[in-house]
């Protein structure tokens, strides 16, 4: 049996957070993600040392979805055990934020966007976690058969109900965000995150996604800031065995083509003109928006992780190292 886990009493002396838009909130601006490293793939001392050394560094937010896993949940109840064994005394200190909106369960009842679907995922999501609320409860993609109304609406029964204190959407464009946070609104649960897929590599919210975030008052809060892990040194030299191009249903070896190679081999140049790795120059870009109050990443050990954060410690962008990776991206 592990020893029972005493927090870091100086975790919060080398960490800023951020504010979360117009709200009280703030965050890490890295929060650790649950979303591949986490469930039966991996062993529980490993995901435990994870997340136990992530807090110890200041890292207070910890964001999954009913489906993460593998398998699907897996990630919630792992989550949960940490809870229960070694973070009940700091649950005060903790954002655990999840998430409703891809299959589930099966039926028509255990994907998308009906109030069904969301409430009762977020029951489910609760009993995996072992706690009476979640911090942020989202929708995590939009449903164009389902009224906007009723999904919203869904998120806000939630937070009446005491069971999420704040409200989120993810994989919404510019119009279903400003529409969602209208309704958010208008219903007294203001829309406080966003979350969107976002690097180097995929700039698509900059489409207006990011101003609609900030007119609504809320705030981004990104995921795959390494664009699946090509941004990072493992591809410099080709597709390593065993990598998640391999491995992975999201990253695959032929979108490692000589193009993306070429790029991300400029990209690691830069990188190590400032003394960084490249995942850390690939975070601290995400980083630079002013509407972007947090980056997720994952961790498969305590090494990367930590080496990851070393990115909060970097020198701040230039506009001649910016105008680089601009003119490495083209």
């Amino acid at each position: 049996m592990p020893p029972a886990f005493v927090a870091d009493p100086a975790r919060y002396d080398s960490m800023t957070y951020r504010r979360a838009g117009r709200s009280g909130l703030q965050l890490p601006p890295l929060s650790l993600g649950l979303w591949q490293n986490f469930g039966t793939a991996r062993s529980f001392d490993t995901q435990r040392a994870i997340v136990l050394r992530a807090f110890d560094l200041g890292v207070t937010h910890f964001d999954l979805a009913n489906n993460y896993g593998p398998p699907p949940g897996a990630a919630e109840e792992f989550f949960g055990r940490i809870l229960a064994t070694d973070l009940r005394a700091y649950r005060d200190e903790i954002v655990v934020s999840t998430k409703a909106g891809y299959l589930m369960w099966p039926g028509p009842y255990g994907d998308f966007g009906s109030r069904k679907y969301l409430l009762s995922s977020l029951d489910q999501s609760l009993t995996r976690l072992g706690l009476d609320y979640v911090d942020v409860f989202y929708h995590h993609r939009p449903d164009t058969e389902t009224p906007l109304e009723e999904s919203m609406g869904a998120l806000t029964t939630a937070v009446g109900q005491g069971k999420a204190l704040y409200t989120g959407i993810s994989n919404y464009d510019p119009a279903q965000t400003e529409a969602a946070a209208a309704l958010l609104a208008a219903a007294g649960t203001p829309l406080l995150l966003h979350q969107p897929r976002y690097s180097m590599f995929d700039r698509h919210v900059e489409d207006g996604t990011l101003e609609a975030v900030d007119r609504a008052g809320a705030a981004a809060i990104v995921f795959s800031p390494l664009a699946q892990g090509m941004l990072t040194d493992r591809y410099l030299n080709g597709v390593p065995e065993g990598s998640r191009a391999v491995t992975s249903v999201f990253l695959h070896e032929s979108d490692l083509t000589d193009d993306v190679l070429a790029k991300v081999r400029a990209l690691n140049g830069i990188a190590s003109g400032r003394g960084q790795t490249l995942a850390q120059l690939a975070l601290q870009w995400v980083l630079r928006e002013p509407v972007v109050v947090s980056a997720i990443i994952g961790a498969s050990s305590v090494a990367q992780l930590e080496q990851n954060l070393g990115a909060l410690h970097g020198p701040a962008l230039t506009a001649d190292e910016l105008a680089a990776i601009d003119a490495a991206l083209v």
